[in-house]
């Protein structure tokens, strides 16, 4: 049996890790097609709403391995035999567990969204570095909709001192080494 340290890092990186893939695999496209902003600019500061570097493709790339990813794990966990089971389910079945799993995928591509759109409007150039507004956004989207939408899930992993914990360390240390990755493949243009 796990202790409660060891059950939530577990519980929170099986059920980020959509989330966590999907903004990892936003820059697979490498910026090809339109960006989400289609080049406007926020009338209030005259600035670009998310910059050139947020594109529908990288959007929906994410998006779509993200959740690929996430049906995985809910097929998964459905093949372990109860007593075996030591990560949360999604839903009771793959196709139940698709709003779940688009819910994270897509909500991280939203937070990573929101957290460019803020960025522009401190005035911070697209490629800046921008101590947790580049990592928070897109896990905090998809976990904070989820308290909403998805409470018997998302309440029992992350409302504790343990859940916070690991979510900050999976995040922090992972989108560094993610980008990092993808930088030195030549995925990104910077390495944060």
């Amino acid at each position: 049996m796990l202790d409660p340290l060891e059950s939530s890092a577990l519980a929170v990186l099986w059920v980020l890790l959509p989330a966590y893939v999907a903004n990892a695999t936003a820059t697979l496209p490498r910026g090809w097609g339109p960006p989400m902003d289609l080049g406007r600019v926020w009338a209030r500061d005259g600035q670009r709403v998310l910059g050139p570097s947020k594109t529908w493709s990288g959007f929906l790339c994410g998006g779509f391995v993200g959740m690929a990813v996430g049906l995985f794990e809910a097929w998964l966990i459905l093949l372990a035999p109860p007593n075996l089971q030591i990560v949360p389910h999604f839903a009771a079945s793959v196709a139940a567990a698709v709003p779940v799993v688009a819910l994270l995928a897509f909500g991280a591509m939203s937070g990573d969204a929101l957290g460019s759109f803020v960025k522009r409007r401190l005035g911070r150039p697209s490629g800046t570095r921008t101590l947790l507004l580049d990592q928070l956004p897109f896990v905090l989207v998809p976990v904070f909709v989820g308290f909403a939408l998805v409470p018997r899930l998302f309440v029992p992993v992350f409302v504790s001192a343990e859940g916070v914990l690991w979510l900050l360390v999976y995040t922090l240390g992972l989108h560094a080494l993610f980008n990092w990755v993808g930088y030195h493949a030549g995925l990104k243009k910077v390495p944060w």
